[in-house]
């Protein structure tokens, strides 16, 4: 849901006139887009899956559903939602189906790799947005770019945030999120805290292009400064209990700033 919201964001973002069916079909080919990508996710990991508590009880570990009916069923969301993105434009198509591969086929992979995984994950997890105005206005620009930037820089607290707290169930399955050699300590947290320091300076860049106003500039900066003061704390506290606080914190840093840059578009 947090992946559709993105996508129609970026959309009610870009400056046209928007019409009730546009903001459905957006909305709806984000939501069939991240379907389909998580479908090649879990079809990937089925025996990874049967480890984790957390995935344990998902359909295909307890065969609830076959591989094989799961398989049509992903690459029939994959072809409407690619249908769909191109109703807007062929390049908002182009960028979905880079996310549905790079999220399914490259990222998924990488997850008992290493820590690149997350760097990997971080495109298809900030295309949303600008997908959404690149179907919108049919270019792309400086605009869907500070868009992606923002999301993508967010992707990593967010993430490890995440693996930090479900670390153990991510160790059963061979999965090596966080970086710093996996290690739950201050270098790691020091790790987090400095991609989340790139997102105070670009909230203020939409109001720079003339994306948004000033008050959402404001809002967007104070959110990026309380969410930076929670990698301060799991630095001085780097234990599971923090790292779940950020992980939360992250989800309303995201919703606060979409809202703000909507409520205050130019």
């Amino acid at each position: 849901m947090t992946v559709a919201f993105s996508g129609t964001f970026g959309y009610l973002l870009a400056p046209i006139e928007h019409k009730p069916l546009g903001i459905f079909l957006i909305s709806l080919a984000g939501f069939v887009l991240t379907g389909a990508a998580n479908i090649v996710n879990q079809l990937k990991e089925i025996e990874l899956d049967k480890l984790m508590k957390r995935t344990a009880q998902r359909p295909l570990p307890t065969e609830t559903l076959t591989p094989a009916q799961a398989r049509n069923y992903g690459y029939v969301l994959a072809v409407i939602a690619i249908g769909l993105l191109s109703y807007f434009t062929w390049k908002a198509a182009l960028v979905g189906l880079l996310s549905y591969i790079l999220y399914g086929y490259v990222y998924t992979p990488l997850k008992r790799v290493g820590p690149i995984s997350v760097f990997v994950g971080a495109f298809p997890g900030a295309f949303p947005p600008m997908i959404g105005w690149v179907a919108a206005t049919g270019h792309f620009g400086w605009e869907p770019g500070i868009l992606f930037a923002i999301q993508f820089f967010w992707q990593f607290p967010h993430f490890w945030a995440i693996a930090w707290v479900a670390d153990a169930d991510y160790r059963k399955a061979g999965f090596k999120m966080l970086p710093n050699d996996g290690k739950k300590d201050i270098k790691t947290a020091f790790t987090i805290m400095i991609y989340t320091l790139f997102l105070v300076p670009l909230g203020f860049v939409p109001y720079l292009l003339h994306i948004t106003g000033i008050q959402s500039a404001i809002i967007t900066v104070v959110a990026g400064i309380l969410f930076l003061c929670q990698t301060f704390y799991l630095m001085m506290r780097p234990t599971d209990k923090a790292a779940k606080w950020m992980m939360f914190g992250s989800f309303f840093y995201l919703i606060i700033i979409q809202i703000a840059l909507l409520f205050d578009k130019v």
